[in-house]
């Protein structure tokens, strides 16, 4: 009974919540804006425009991830992700789990399939992070929060109490 554990704020744990979720978003889509090379070799051979595809790709994840970093548009963030998701989960990820890149070596098989089965798992996860966020209030650590209290000054007393 006399241990103390380590219990930080309702607003700094719902900021790190926001933080770490939207890392793999904002640099995964940094990657494709930046130094898309590996990304473009592991794409199925159907996708047109590689690099067109990859930056847009990017600039869609870094944007709305961005948008869950600050806090604001966190809904529409929180769909736009998940429809991203969906989307790669269903054309990339699962197909991939049974067909193969020409190019790939029959011996290399094997990486392939932990590339796709890893990268499914993880896509369902994120996703099932964005229903979350459909419903997710924010702390007083975001921008929608801030916006809230420049309109109503008086509010301010609730963020005492949060600490």
């Amino acid at each position: 009974m006399g241990q103390t554990v380590l219990r930080p704020s309702k607003d700094f744990s719902e900021f790190l919540f926001r933080f770490l979720f939207c890392l793999i978003f904002v640099g995964l889509g940094g990657e494709h804006i930046l130094d898309d090379t590996l990304i473009q070799r592991l794409m199925p051979e159907w996708v047109p425009y590689k690099r067109l595809v990859s930056f847009l790709c990017g600039l869609w994840l870094a944007g709305w991830g961005m948008l869950i970093l600050i806090g604001w548009r966190v809904n529409w963030a929180a769909v736009a992700l998940g429809a991203f998701l969906v989307t790669v989960t269903a054309a990339v990820h699962v197909p991939g789990l049974f067909i193969f890149p020409n190019s790939l070596p029959r011996d290399h098989y094997w990486m392939w399939d932990i590339l796709q089965r890893t990268n499914l798992v993880k896509n369902l996860c994120l996703l099932g992070v964005c229903f979350h966020l459909l419903n997710h209030e924010l702390g007083r650590y975001s921008l929608e929060h801030y916006l809230a209290q420049k309109k109503d000054p008086g509010s301010r007393k609730g963020d005492r109490e949060n600490g």
